[in-house]
């Protein structure tokens, strides 16, 4: 393994995987350096995204989406086409959505497969201790050198770690695979006390499905997470296949995306919607706007924090969109179930499709 790089990526999910394909260009060096033995195992998500064309509604200044969005068949679970916002009372408002399951260690496999179509090299089994000027520091005592690094590590990522003082509000959740008959067109999103500050979820896949939540705990009065997911697991019969459990980063986008020579991506850049939890799409999206920045700033000397500029030219109206969405919505999550169901009416149903979609309130945003 050589030493020495121009881009030197930690962490190889969607958005290291991503950034790194653009990045990689003629005589331009690529290594992502990943912990896990196999990347995109465990699971940690509800492998939910929209579909490209959902993807053109919900985010009309982003260019070039289906070259961004290559997902084979292989790891697309199902695809749906409903979408349900759920009150306590079981009264749900519908909306059409065309979503894809993934099948997300495919999804990540397929992403790895395209960065080495373009010469990326990676590094798995590896962890990084810290990251030095342009040095990063492995666990294991190698040195690798490079002239840019990529933060893609997600929350607990060394650089955002090390080097960015702003603080990000992550909400815990766990969640489960279980096999068993469900609605294989719609995806489900439950409000209320059954996830106090956040929300649970059903989404469907083949043979089964993705089912969990997330919380605030200052809305959980002192009630464990684990205990919300029992409750709400319990309402579900199948097989248990797998159990899983991460933290989503819900409070946007950080001010400041570069630091000299290093920049951060994905989920250790906040780049989650607040509002609805989405981080897949979006950390693609920021990570290709990275590497392509990071490609011309090697070749054409292009300065770094082009990237901050584009990615708020591109996703910046819908990250504040979404910010207001979930202030919106924390005055909701502190109300009881019965104003919570007040809520979700006819009358209310349009405010809150914008508010999940991250678009202005009442077209004056």
């Amino acid at each position: 393994m050589n030493e020495h790089w121009d881009v030197i990526i930690i962490g190889g999910g969607p958005a290291g995987s991503t950034a790194a394909r653009y990045a990689s260009k003629e005589n331009i060096s690529v290594l992502v350096i990943d912990g896990k033995k196999e990347i995109g195992e465990p699971l940690q998500c509800g492998e939910l995204i929209p579909s490209v064309d959902e993807l053109c509604r919900l985010c009309p200044d982003v260019p070039d989406m289906e070259d961004l969005f290559q997902t084979p068949e292989h790891a697309i679970s199902l695809r749906t086409d409903k979408l349900k916002l759920v009150p306590p009372s079981g009264k749900a408002l519908e909306f059409p959505f065309e979503g894809i399951m993934l099948n997300r260690p495919e999804h990540d496999k397929s992403l790895i497969k395209l960065a080495k179509s373009k010469g990326v090299e990676y590094l798995i089994d590896t962890h990084v201790s810290k990251v030095s000027g342009n040095k990063v520091h492995t666990r294991k005592g190698d040195i690798f050198t490079g002239k840019v690094i990529l933060g893609c590590g997600g929350t607990n990522d060394p650089i955002r770690r090390d080097y960015w003082d702003e603080k990000s509000l992550n909400i815990p959740v766990k969640f489960m695979l279980i096999d068993g008959d469900y609605d294989d067109s719609t995806v489900e999103l439950h409000f209320g006390s059954s996830a106090p500050g956040g929300y649970a979820w059903v989404f469907p896949k083949k043979g089964g499905a993705n089912i969990g939540l997330g919380i605030q705990k200052k809305h959980s009065k002192g009630i464990s997470l684990n205990v919300y997911a029992k409750k709400f697991y319990s309402k579900f019969e199948g097989e248990v296949i797998y159990q899983g459990a991460g933290s989503l980063p819900m409070s946007g986008s950080v001010k400041s995306l570069v630091n000299d020579n290093k920049l951060i991506v994905g989920d250790s850049a906040g780049m989650v919607l607040p509002s609805n939890g989405a981080g897949i799409t979006t950390s693609m999206i920021g990570a290709r706007i990275a590497g392509q920045v990071v490609a011309k700033h090697i070749l054409e000397d292009l300065p770094l924090k082009e990237y901050e500029r584009i990615w708020n030219n591109q996703m910046g109206k819908i990250m504040r969109n979404s910010k207001r969405s979930l202030k919106m919505g924390n005055l909701l999550f502190k109300s009881p179930d019965f104003l919570v169901n007040l809520a979700f009416n006819r009358v209310t149903k349009r405010l809150l499709w914008r508010a999940v979609t991250c678009r202005a309130k009442f077209g004056i945003f």
